[in-house]
C-alpha cells in the first residue's frame, strides 16, 4: 500500500510493482493538481531513468534548466553557474510544470501495476505492531488502511506493508508525534504564478533565478506553459504578520517591490491565479521506517527550498522506500527480522545523509549572505556561526556539507560567492590541508617504483573508524553486507569484501605484505599482482581520506 500519489508515492509504487509485488496507491487529489516545486536537479535523473520515466518527461517540452542565477553572498550584482561544471553526465535538469509531471509520474506506475486510485483520501492507517518499534507475530498481521472516497464512499485496504508519501500531510509522523521543526528555518512561503514576465539573457534564460534582498529571498522559475513560477521565503515571524495585514497577494506584491532584477523581469508580467502559501517549513521525523511501514518525501522530511531539492528527495526516498518495503516483504517469510531492523536503518541513514547535506549546505549560504543587512540575515549569520540547533561540531558541519560527498557545484558557490563562517573555514583549511600532507607523503614515499615502501608499512586505522556489519543496498532491496565508517562518512558507506577484508587487518602491527599474503591463498604470479596493486590502492585512498591514520 502506498498512500500519496506524488513523485515519492509514485516511484515507491513503481519499483515495487515492477518486482512483482501487489501494489495500490491511493491519492485524494485527481490528476493533474498543482504544486509547488518545479524546479529539477541532476540527481534526479538517474532515478527518473531507472523507474523508466525519463522518455517521457524529456518529451513533455520542459525547459532545460542548466544551472541557477543568483544575487547572492558578497557581489551584488546577479552571477551563474551551471551543473555541467559538476556533472558532466547530466549537465541539465528540467523546469517542470508540476501537474504534468507528476501525472507522468502516476502513469509511469500505473504502466508499471500498480492500481492507482485517485480521489481517495486515506483517514486512517492502523498497524499491526503500532508503530513498528517491536518484532514478531503482530508483524505478520496486515496493517490496515482506511479512506473517504470523493464520491463518499468510505473502504479500507488491508496491506502487507505501508509507505507513507502523504506529502506535509504527514500522517504517520503526525499520528505518532514523532515530526520535529528544525529551529534554524523558521520560514514561510508566498508564491503565485505570472504570465510575460521577462527572461534572463542567454545562456541563462531558463535558469532559476534565487534573489536575496531585506526580508528574505525570492524565487524565479520560468516554465514551458509560459508562466513563471514566483515565490518569496521571508522569517515566519514577519511573514505571518505582513498576511495577516496585507492577505497574500499584497504581502507578495510588497516583497517582490523590494527586490532589484526580480522587479525589473516581472514589470510587464500578469498575475495568474491567486497568491498561495505554505506555512509548514523545515522539519524531519524522528524514526522513518519499521517492520510494516516507511515514510518518503515530505512524509518524513522537509527542507528548506533553496537548492531545489524536494522531487530530488522524494524521488530518491521513493526509490530507497521500495527497496526497504521489498526487503521487509521477503525477511517476514524467511524470519530474517535481525536483516528488517537494519535495512530500516540503513534506509533512515541513507536517506537522511542527502537531506542533512541539502540542509547543512543551505544553513553556510545562509550564513555566508552578505548582499543584504538586516534582521533576517543577521539572525541567519549569528545562527548559522552558532551551528543552529544540530550539536554539530563546525568540521562536523564541513564533512557534512561539502567532504566526501558527491559534487553539486554548491560547494564552490558558498566556498566563494559568500563570506562563510570563520568555524566553516577553519574546518576546510584544516581538512584540506591534512589532505595535502598526506598527498605529499605519499608522493616522498613513492620513490620506490615496486612501491615496497608500502609493503613494509604497517597501517593503523583512525580513531573512530571501522568496518561494521550492515545491510547495503543493492538491486531493489537491501542484504547484508560490509560498510567502512570513515571521517568522511560516519554513517557508513557500503565497501566490498575486499575492502572490508582490507581494513579489518589495518591494526598497526600487521605489514602490509602479510595482509596481502593472508588473502591471497593459492593465486598465481599475475593474479597476486593484481590483488597486491588492490590493496596498496585502497590502502592509500583510505590514508589520504584520514581514514587510515598513519603507516
Amino acid at each position: 500500500m502506498v498512500i500519496g500519489g506524488g513523485p515519492a508515492g509514485s516511484a515507491a509504487a513503481a519499483l515495487l510493482a515492477r518486482q512483482g509485488w501487489r501494489v495500490v496507491l491511493l491519492e485524494q487529489a485527481r490528476f493533474p493538481r498543482p504544486h509547488i516545486g518545479e524546479s529539477l536537479l541532476p540527481a534526479s535523473m538517474p532515478v527518473l531513468e531507472e523507474l523508466g520515466a525519463l522518455a517521457a518527461v524529456q518529451q513533455a517540452g520542459f525547459l532545460p534548466k542548466y544551472g541557477a542565477t543568483m544575487i547572492w553572498g558578497r557581489d551584488p550584482e546577479p552571477w551563474s553557474w551551471r551543473f555541467s561544471e559538476a556533472s558532466p553526465v547530466w549537465p541539465h535538469a528540467y523546469q517542470v510544470w508540476r501537474p504534468e509531471f507528476d501525472r507522468i509520474l502516476l502513469e509511469n506506475a500505473r504502466q508499471c501495476g500498480v492500481a492507482a486510485w485517485e480521489g481517495h483520501r486515506v483517514s486512517e492507517v492502523r498497524l499491526s505492531d503500532g508503530m513498528g518499534d517491536k518484532m514478531g507475530d503482530a508483524a505478520s498481521l496486515p496493517a490496515v488502511v482506511r479512506y473517504t472516497a470523493d464520491d463518499g464512499r468510505r473502504g479500507e485496504v488491508a496491506a502487507r506493508f505501508v509507505v507513507d508519501a502523504s506529502g506535509q500531510a504527514a500522517l504517520l509522523a503526525r499520528r505518532t508525534q514523532t515530526r520535529r521543526w528544525d529551529a534554524f528555518f523558521q520560514n514561510l512561503a508566498v508564491y503565485a504564478y505570472f504570465t510575460g514576465a521577462e527572461s534572463l539573457p542567454p545562456p541563462d534564460a531558463n535558469n532559476i533565478l534565487v534573489e536575496a534582498y531585506e526580508h528574505g529571498w525570492v524565487w524565479t522559475i520560468p516554465l514551458h506553459t509560459g508562466h513563471s513560477s514566483v515565490g518569496a521565503v521571508v522569517d515566519s515571524r514577519y511573514g505571518r504578520e505582513g498576511l495577516r495585514r496585507l492577505g497574500a497577494r499584497a504581502f507578495l506584491a510588497q516583497q517582490l517591490s523590494q527586490t532589484a532584477l526580480t522587479q525589473r523581469r516581472l514589470r510587464g508580467a500578469q498575475w495568474d491565479g491567486a497568491a498561495q502559501v505554505v506555512r509548514d517549513w523545515s522539519y524531519a521525523a524522528d524514526k522513518v521506517a519499521g517492520p510494516q511501514y516507511a515514510l518518503a518525501g515530505d512524509a518524513a522530511c522537509f527542507v528548506d527550498p533553496l537548492f531545489s531539492s524536494g522531487v530530488h528527495l522524494a524521488l530518491m526516498s521513493g526509490a530507497l522506500a521500495a527497496a526497504y518495503a521489498a526487503t521487509a516483504l521477503k525477511a517476514e517469510s524467511s524470519g530474517d527480522a535481525a536483516l528488517t531492523a537494519a535495512a530500516a536503518q540503513a534506509y533512515q541513514s541513507l536517506y537522511y545523509r542527502e537531506y542533512r547535506q541539502f540542509r547543512e549546505l543551505a544553513r553556510l549560504f545562509y550564513a555566508s549572505n552578505l548582499t543584504a543587512d538586516s534582521y533576517f540575515w543577521a539572525a541567519r549569520r549569528v545562527i548559522g556561526e552558532a551551528g543552529g540547533d544540530t550539536g554539530y561540531s563546525p568540521r562536523h558541519s564541513f564533512i557534512q556539507a561539502v567532504a566526501g560527498q558527491p559534487p553539486r557545484g554548491y560547494e564552490r558557490v558558498v566556498l566563494e560567492r559568500g563570506q562563510a563562517p570563520p568555524q566553516f573555514t577553519d574546518s576546510l583549511r584544516a581538512v584540506e590541508a591534512g589532505r595535502q600532507a598526506r598527498r605529499r607523503r605519499l608522493a616522498e614515499l613513492r620513490g620506490d617504483p615496486q612501491r615496497n615502501w608500502l609493503l613494509a608499512a604497517r597501517p593503523r586505522l583512525a580513531d573512530g573508524t571501522g568496518v561494521a556489519r550492515q545491510a547495503v543496498l543493492g538491486a531493489g532491496e537491501f542484504t547484508w553486507g560490509a560498510a567502512l565508517n570513515t571521517l568522511s562518512q560516519p554513517e557508513g558507506t557500503p565497501c566490498s569484501p575486499l575492502v572490508a577484508a582490507v581494513a579489518r587487518l589495518l591494526d598497526g602491527q600487521t605489514p602490509v605484505s602479510a595482509i596481502v599474503e593472508r588473502l591471497s591463498p593459492g593465486l598465481d604470479a599475475a593474479a597476486l599482482g593484481q590483488l597486491q596493486t588492490a590493496i596498496t590502492n585502497t590502502i592509500e585512498i583510505l590514508y589520504v581520506d584520514g581514514t587510515v591514520a598513519e603507516l
